[in-house]
């Protein structure tokens, strides 16, 4: 995208999240500008359409369109927007509009409202060149003004229309046919049963799209003959989504020869089944202009003919070309988009080591067209895993990985209950560049995965998701981890895992995860700190310490967690028990424990000797635990891979005070050292504690 198209729209996105600062509010609630300039034409039409787009536009904010003189619309998109037939016909109506997109318009408005509004201005009537009203209830009955009856003939204007599924009647196609210019019309569909109306337009009707004609009352030879005498035609669409055992008028027109529709550059006949290869074989042989033809779900699509065409485009399920030209041909057909995926997902799992983003936009594209339907997201996030799985995400563009991973989101929220569409979400969410590389809602991602824990054992997919939420929770802000950390269930569901892996005594992937899980959701959040000592969580974790004594890895993540507590003052009293800090002191050094162990042992132990008021045990056995720790800090030797990262030092502050003790002060300036020489390049600052000068550290 050209950068200045980007800051154009970065622009519109702004003044649509800023309406309400931007306007003033009328008496009859609708808003209008307070002050504006007069915009170029296109950009008011980009407007309303991002409005419409990002779900703002409603009868309050469409006011703004009221000031026809600073905001003139000539194509006008209010596709799936709740508008009123009042607010309708005062802000759009007295526009000289040659466009219009009233598609799937909820709510009252119906087409014999847009009628009406747009013929009530004899400009519009005259102007309007392109009307869109698919997937709208016309109110046929409602359409008469002033005892005049109001039909499309009165937009004498109209070049294309678009009525599909909507419930247009035979006498209102008659209605259609006798407009001067119609070239484009498409009512798939509808309930009209009758096609001899199109010969009012055979002179002038270049494309008819006739998909789904389920009432249609005519004889085969009928039909073929009333498309014959459409002398302009050049697309036509025939195709069908209930897949349907053959057609005959389908199978006459494919066989009739170059005498039908001699000059068709595009043929649609995807969904009718047992098309045979030779009807198609001679009806392209026959048309040497042929430049599309749609065959999904046929079972033609491997005709050898077809091969050798390359200006032909063909829709179907054959090859990768013909799948990918379904996925950007039938984006608003769900059966065709559901079809064709399936089959992308058949040519998917062959696909291990190339990275291909161009089919990855188009699955993209079928997710959010059909993101409530449940056929759609389930085939189409399989395909996302093998089009992301193991390194074949790395290639992809953030930008399109983002938005795949917005809609995975989107369907684990729509589909909580359907365990095999979760996995597949699940599967693709545990990819590491996805989770450590990629900008999405981290925070709303965590709460989905963990929500869906909670009500499934799946092994494999347990593994999964506790993985999936140990990273996502290192990800968030300390704000975000605050919020997470205040839901006790969570607390309860880590720890479950936990206690689960902990009786069985099994050292896998999915205790570790957990365990991370539980440190990282800990750090910093006393509100989560609390939680886990309210669930049993201290005694547990001196369990899991006994439970795997010889486990280094078991114990540095118990050993962070206890960290974490430690550093809540308010909670030091509870890990005031000489069996626990006796665990703690046993893992400060020795031959077998690594360096790992013993700094997060020496946390511990450090934050619960730093307050002497706040001890309650024997003050001896404080005074041997500091001697202890200043005494292990001295035979640490930096580790050569990074061990631990810090949100700030924050928890080290109180710590280096002048009236701590040696070995307090020791391990916060370790600590900060450890972390500055495995995580930063800057300045290098000397620290000298109790005459001892301890190299540098370096802060960024």
């Amino acid at each position: 995208m050209h950068c200045r198209t980007k800051a154009s729209c970065l622009c519109l996105a702004q003044v649509c999240l800023s309406l309400d600062s931007l306007c003033r509010t009328q008496p009859d609630g609708s808003l209008r500008l307070s002050w504006a300039p007069l915009l170029p034409q296109e950009m008011a039409d980009q407007l309303l359409h991002k409005m419409a787009a990002q779900g703002t536009l409603n009868d309050r904010t469409v006011g703004i369109f009221r000031s026809c003189e600073q905001l003139r619309l000539r194509r006008a998109c209010v596709r799936s927007s709740p508008l009123s037939a009042e607010a309708f016909r005062l802000a759009l109506c007295p526009h000289r509009l040659q466009e219009l997109d009233a598609s799937g318009v909820p709510g009252g408005l119906t087409g014999a409202h847009i009628l009406s509004g747009l013929a009530s201005n004899p400009e519009c009537r005259a102007s309007l060149q392109r009307l869109t009203l698919s997937r709208l209830q016309l109110g046929w009955t409602s359409l008469e003004v002033k005892e005049e009856q109001v039909g499309f003939s009165s937009l004498q204007g109209l070049r294309t229309l678009n009525l599909a599924n909507t419930d247009l009647t035979d006498p209102f196609l008659e209605d259609i046919c006798t407009l001067p210019q119609l070239e484009v019309l498409d009512i798939s569909s509808t309930p009209v049963t009758e096609l001899s109306a199109l010969l009012g337009c055979r002179l002038t009707l270049r494309s008819l799209t006739a998909h789904g004609l389920r009432q249609l009352d005519m004889s085969p030879a009928r039909v073929i003959s009333i498309l014959s005498q459409l002398h302009a035609l050049r697309h036509l669409d025939l195709s069908d989504d209930r897949f349907v055992s053959g057609d005959e008028a389908v199978r006459l027109l494919l066989e009739g020869g170059s005498g039908i529709l001699p000059a068709l550059v595009s043929l649609d006949v995807s969904g009718r089944k047992k098309v045979t290869e030779g009807a198609v074989t001679a009806f392209v042989e026959g048309r040497r202009g042929l430049l599309f033809l749609g065959l999904l779900a046929t079972g033609a699509g491997s005709c050898d003919v077809l091969s050798g065409k390359n200006n032909l485009k063909v829709a179907g399920e054959a090859n990768e070309k013909q799948i990918c030209e379904s996925l950007r041909r039938y984006r608003e057909r769900e059966c065709f988009t559901r079809e064709a995926l399936v089959h992308l997902y058949q040519l998917t799992n062959d696909m291990y080591d190339q990275t291909r983003p161009d089919i990855l936009k188009l699955v993209l594209g079928g997710m959010q067209n059909y993101s409530k339907s449940l056929h759609v997201q389930l085939v189409a996030s399989a395909c996302v895993f093998n089009l992301t799985n193991q390194d074949m995400a790395v290639g992809m563009p953030h930008p399109l990985l983002s938005a795949v991973v917005h809609q995975v989101l989107e369907a684990m929220r729509s589909f909580p209950s359907h365990q095999q569409l979760q996995k597949n979400c699940l599967l693709v969410l545990c990819s590491d560049t996805i989770l450590q590389d990629v900008p999405f809602d981290r925070f709303e991602a965590a709460k989905l995965v963990m929500n869906w824990l909670s009500g499934h054992v799946d092994r494999t997919l347990q593994r999964m998701a506790v993985a999936v939420i140990s990273i996502l929770v290192a990800k968030l802000s300390t704000e975000q981890t605050t919020q997470l950390g205040a839901d006790i269930f969570i607390m309860k569901q880590l720890l479950g895992i936990v206690q689960q892996k902990a009786m069985a005594g099994v050292v896998d992937s999915t205790l570790k995860f957990a365990l991370s899980a539980l440190w990282n959701l800990t750090d910093e959040t006393p509100t989560a700190s609390r939680h886990f000592i309210q669930c049993q969580g201290l005694e547990l974790y001196e369990e899991v310490l006994e439970t795997y004594s010889s486990e280094s890895s078991i114990q540095q993540k118990v050993l962070g967690l206890l960290n974490n507590i430690a550093e809540v003052e308010e909670l030091q009293a509870d890990m005031m028990q000489e069996d626990l800090l006796e665990h703690v002191v046993t893992l400060l050094q020795g031959p077998q424990v690594e360096v790992g162990v013993s700094y997060f042992a020496g946390g511990v132990l450090a934050h619960l000797t730093s307050r002497q008021d706040a001890w309650t045990l024997d003050q001896g056995l404080r005074q041997t635990i500091l001697e202890q720790l200043h005494a292990a800090i001295l035979t640490w030797a930096l580790p050569e891979r990074e061990m631990v990262s810090y949100r700030s030092f924050r928890p080290f502050f109180s710590l280096l005070q002048t009236s701590q003790p040696a070995g307090v002060q020791l391990w916060a300036v370790w600590a900060m050292h450890l972390v500055c020489t495995q995580n930063g390049e800057g300045v290098c600052v000397s620290f000298t504690v109790h005459g001892i000068i301890w190299g540098t550290i370096s802060i960024t």
